[in-house]
Order: structure tokens, then sequence, then C-alpha cells
């Protein structure tokens, strides 16, 4: 009836939380628009789950975007470093961590996480763990980002850097903000990348047991 609460399914509660892959099958698929970094797709889905009876088929529209790896690079006296950058779809300047595609052929998330680490900030870490693993927009695109904590590091010298920012990245500017004055601005709407709150709050929460209870990257 109209006013009604719509209710779930209740799985117990002894039943597991955890995120698992899956993939309904797949009618038809069709490409709608490509470029160099992302595209569109249509897909008619035979709706199989626990309510559905695998005969009704439905359109699901998404963004079809690579896969993402982000450093939070923690120094000794407990900052994070943080990089303003000029974001044209949201007419926005954000800060951010260093961050980028994992677009290079047989790169993994921590390999890149390094890469971008090293032509954003200059830095390299002795010491990597996950932070954080998701999916920003999973209604409408199929990226991962994937967050490492970065600490113990080093500058790099420049003669050993051969790359060259162009275009928003030219631009950047670099601040490192202590972690509880990077969760204040969080938490008071000062920040607003996904990625960059997300691997904040974590490192905060990380930082309780002095993060030993990180994963090891790479670990499930």
């Amino acid at each position: 009836m109209p006013g009604d609460t719509p209710t779930t399914r209740n799985t117990g509660a002894d039943a597991k939380i955890a995120d698992a892959p899956a993939s309904w099958p797949v009618e038809r698929s069709a490409e709608r628009f490509r470029s160099p970094v992302v595209g569109m797709r249509t897909d008619w889905v035979r709706m199989v789950g626990s309510e559905g009876d695998g005969t009704s088929v439905a359109a699901r529209d998404y963004m079809d975007h690579p896969d993402a790896a982000v450093a939070l690079a923690l120094d000794d006296d407990g900052r994070v470093l943080l990089q303003r950058q000029y974001r044209h779809a949201t007419r926005h300047t954000l800060w951010e961590l260093p961050a980028g595609l994992i677009d290079v052929r047989g790169e993994g998330p921590l390999a890149t996480a390094r890469r971008e680490l090293l032509e954003e900030a200059g830095l390299r870490a002795g010491r990597w763990h996950e932070l954080a693993d998701f999916f920003p927009s999973p209604g409408f695109s199929n990226e991962r980002i994937h967050v490492f904590l970065a600490r113990d590091l080093a500058t790099v010298p420049a003669e050993e850097i051969d790359f060259e920012r162009e275009h928003e990245e030219a631009d950047l500017v670099a601040a490192w903000v202590p972690l509880e004055e990077a969760v204040r601005l969080v938490m008071t709407g000062g920040l607003h990348n996904g990625a960059t709150v997300i691997g904040i709050l974590a490192a905060h929460a990380a930082a309780a047991d002095g993060f030993a209870s990180l994963r090891e990257p790479g670990a499930a």
C-alpha cells in the first residue's frame, strides 16, 4: 500500500556479511559509446536472484571504466599528503590523494599506486598496506578503486623521474595535513573526493592499533 515501508529479506543473525563475486546471465550486450578511457554499455540481464524466477530480462546501462589505485602517503609526523587538482566534470578544485588509472598493461594496483606516488609527488615508500578496496558507483560503473597506505617515505631525486606532468596535473598544489585534521576536514565537508574520504577515514581507524590489523597488499 502507498506509504508502506519497503522490507528486505532477513538473512539471519549468523549470516556472514561479505561481498562476493556473482554474474547473472547476460542475454545480449551492446556498446553505446567508446572513448580512449571509458565506454558505455547496455546489458540485457536475466533476473535470477532469490526473488526472481529467471524468466524476466532487464536492461542495465553502465560505464565500462578502468580500475584505479590510490596512495595515502603518511609521513613520520603523522601527516597525510593532499594535492589540489581541477576536476572539470565537477567544476571544482579538489584536494585528493595521489592516484591514477590502472592502465599500464601487466601493472597491478600496488604497482600503479607506487608509480602515481612517484610521478605526482616524487616519493617512494618503504612500507605498503591495503586500506580499502571499493566500487565508487556500483549502480552504473564497474570501476574498482584500491587505496593503499604508504609509509617510510623518501624523496626521489628529480633526475630519476622520467615523467612530465600535463594538463591539470601540471598545476598540482601539495600540502601535508595532520591525519586528525584531515579527518576533521572530511567530517566538516571540506573534502569531497570519494577515494580521499575513504582513505583518510580508513587510515584514522587503522591507526588505533598502530596499523597492525591492515592487510598486506594483494591479500584477500
